[in-house]
């Protein structure tokens, strides 16, 4: 399989390396009602972090989810159709499925995604950081979804 292979493996291993996101997201969901209680500072700052970090985890943790085929998929419809034919559908359905509209969202979010990229657009109630990368989750994901449709199909062995 080749440079597929390495696609493959690539995509694997910044979903692995993107699970941790979920402690720094815990952590800040936890730590937001005594920010704001307690010590009256930073809690605005910490929903901020935690909304794009939320963002980056949600767009690996999708793909993550297509990979181990634990979406509700071909099963809940085909349980009684042959090993074969489920793998088919699989396979094709979610092609026909995602790849157009992986398509469709990398076209329509791209121009916006890169204007708030290069503007380092700030989140619009508080003026923090970091909104763009939210925006940049978004386009991941659909770049992601779309790569994991293509390797899907080219996949030999499932």
């Amino acid at each position: 399989m080749g440079w597929l292979g390495g696609v493959d493996r690539a995509v694997g291993r910044l979903i692995m390396a993107g699970r941790w996101l979920v402690l720094p997201v815990v952590l800040i969901l936890f730590l937001q009602w005594p920010l704001r209680d307690f010590v009256r500072w930073g809690s605005r700052e910490a929903n901020d972090l935690g909304q794009w970090l939320f963002a980056l985890y949600v767009s690996l943790a999708m793909t993550f989810a297509t990979r181990e085929r634990a979406h509700l998929a071909v099963d809940a419809i085909a349980h009684d159709y042959p090993a074969r034919l489920r793998t088919a559908i699989g396979r094709w359905g979610g092609f026909a499925c995602v790849t157009p509209w992986a398509i469709f969202m990398i076209w329509t979010v791209g121009p916006t995604v890169s204007r708030s990229v290069l503007a380092l657009e700030r989140f619009p109630d508080t003026f923090n950081p970091g909104y763009f990368i939210i925006k940049l989750a978004a386009l991941l994901l659909a770049l992601l979804a779309l790569v994991q449709a293509l390797l899907d199909v080219a996949r030999r062995d499932h």
